[in-house]
């Protein structure tokens, strides 16, 4: 294994993830919190964010200007240094979102907006149209940003990073990024 990066899980491993929940790397006055819809099976294996390969956040969100390099998984606790955090509208590792039930997502969303009201971060960024519309009972949610706050916070929908959502191609997120930090900056 070479320092600072972890070994792949093996398919033993992540069969047991299914289920698990990681730490949110959060602090209070954030200058964006981006969530994502939940831990995947490697991310519950490793206990960091975004871990699969393949996952477009850390490149999207270098490429996007919110770090100056790209962050691997194993570094998400830098996050912090840059304003950052992430947390997840479901808890429970699984192999798929889709997994994921309509009611754990909109108990998801109340858990959020509890966590919104505690750390107040300037943005939200919720990874994800499909489970926004489906946590928050806003149908018409689009990737951007959105007309609503959640407890105050100005909220921006950006695209799932997942590898498998195809219709997004990695400079098209990253072009969804930087227009969120733009609009942060502003802020």
């Amino acid at each position: 294994m070479v320092a600072g990066v972890a070994s792949r899980p093996s398919p033993a491993d992540l069969a047991a993830a299914a289920g698990r929940t990681i730490p949110d790397v959060i602090a209070p006055d954030l200058g964006v919190l981006f969530c994502g819809i939940n831990p995947g099976l490697w991310s519950a294996a490793t206990g960091h964010h975004f871990a699969r390969p393949g996952n477009r956040f850390w490149p999207a969100l270098h490429r996007g200007g919110f770090t100056p390099r790209q962050l691997r998984p194993d570094e998400q606790e830098q996050l912090l240094g840059y304003g950052l955090g992430i947390t997840n509208l479901v808890e429970r590792g699984s192999a798929r979102a889709d997994e994921l039930t309509r009611e754990e997502l909109v108990t998801g969303g109340a858990v959020l907006a509890a966590k919104i009201h505690e750390y107040r971060p300037r943005w939200l960024a919720v990874l994800g149209v499909g489970a926004y519309r489906t946590a928050f009972g806003d149908r018409t949610a689009k990737v951007g940003p959105q007309p609503e706050r959640i407890d105050g916070v100005p909220v921006w929908v950006l695209p799932n990073p997942s590898g498998l959502n195809a219709h997004f191609s990695l400079d098209r997120l990253a072009a969804e990024f930087a227009s969120l930090r733009e609009a942060a900056d502003g802020h």
